[in-house]
């Protein structure tokens, strides 16, 4: 499990060994439609759909944040919203936007809809969000370490799920960004944000879309250094589950979950993250356009 090579994170590293029990996992990640069924059955609302409670968002904001006014306190989610013109990667927030009404029924806003996206993946959905449809259908979201190993489809120490040859404009391979990022993308129109799943051929294992359209929830906790807390043992890990809550040093007061897999946005420019190996923290109250998720059932 992980990363070698100096051209990648440090938090992927180092390799380590890791043992996990067998599972099941869906073949593609949630789509609009299954999730669907889930609210219709329940009633169920999403985060991005609840107006924000002050309580819950100063735990994810700096100590001493004064509370905004109540009017601006209104449902809605982050939108990416590309610019117009070419601009630093530093920033995310030239790119990000919160739009109110934004939601998985709304993936652009209030005046968007899921007409013709019944195949694609739902998007905005939080961790909260994805844990609940998982249970309703007698499942859970992946471990990393299940997560990291289904992505290989058996192929180890590869830097993709394929295999080590990047994908190009003319040898797409999976949904990532094509262009300059974050300002042009040279996709057509019809695929420059998600794509019906099953787009692309699957792994080694029959799974789709391990890499790029959305990233995916993982049960952890995460942590930058976790892989090198765990090599210390000196012994292979057995069905690791993270660390303890709230581990991560370098959030401050935000704890933050597991997502894998990268998603339509990353470029190797910015986020080669559509890498079995890659890994990064998400606020578990946060709904994205670029977040989904997929479920796991323990095996026999």
């Amino acid at each position: 499990m992980g990363s070698t090579g100096t051209d990648l994170p440090r938090t992927e590293q180092p390799q380590h060994e890791v043992q996990v029990n067998g599972f099941w996992m869906d073949e593609t990640e949630v789509t609009n439609a299954q999730f669907r069924a889930f609210v219709t059955a329940t009633g169920y609302v999403t985060t991005a759909e609840r107006k924000p409670e002050w309580e819950s968002l100063q735990r994810q904001l700096p100590p001493g944040t004064p509370k905004p006014p109540e009017e601006s306190l209104v449902p809605g989610s982050m939108v990416f919203t590309p610019p117009t013109s070419p601009v630093g990667t530093e920033d995310f927030t030239q790119w990000w936007r919160y739009v109110p009404g934004a939601s998985w029924k709304h993936p652009e806003g209030p005046d968007s809809n899921l007409d013709g996206k019944d195949d694609h993946p739902v998007i905005h959905v939080s961790w909260e969000d994805a844990t609940a449809y998982a249970r309703w259908v007698g499942k859970r979201l992946p471990t990393e370490a299940e997560w990291e190993f289904a992505a290989r489809g058996g192929l180890a120490s590869k830097r993709f799920p394929w295999g080590d040859e990047r994908p190009t404009e003319d040898a797409a391979r999976c949904n990532i960004w094509h262009g300059t990022f974050p300002h042009l993308n040279t996709k057509p129109k019809d695929r420059q944000r998600t794509m019906p799943v099953k787009s692309f051929a699957p792994n080694g294992y029959g799974l789709f879309d391990m890499a790029g359209n959305v990233w995916e929830w993982c049960s952890d906790w995460y942590r930058p250094d976790e892989y090198a807390r765990r090599q210390r043992t000196g012994s292979p890990t057995v069905n690791p589950t993270g660390p303890a809550a709230n581990p991560d040093p370098t959030s401050g007061h935000i704890p933050r979950r597991v997502t894998r897999g990268g998603s339509f946005l990353c470029h190797e420019s910015y986020c080669e993250s559509y890498r079995p190996g890659a890994r990064r923290g998400t606020d578990p109250d946060t709904g994205m356009s670029h977040i989904g998720f997929r479920c796991v059932k323990s095996g026999p």
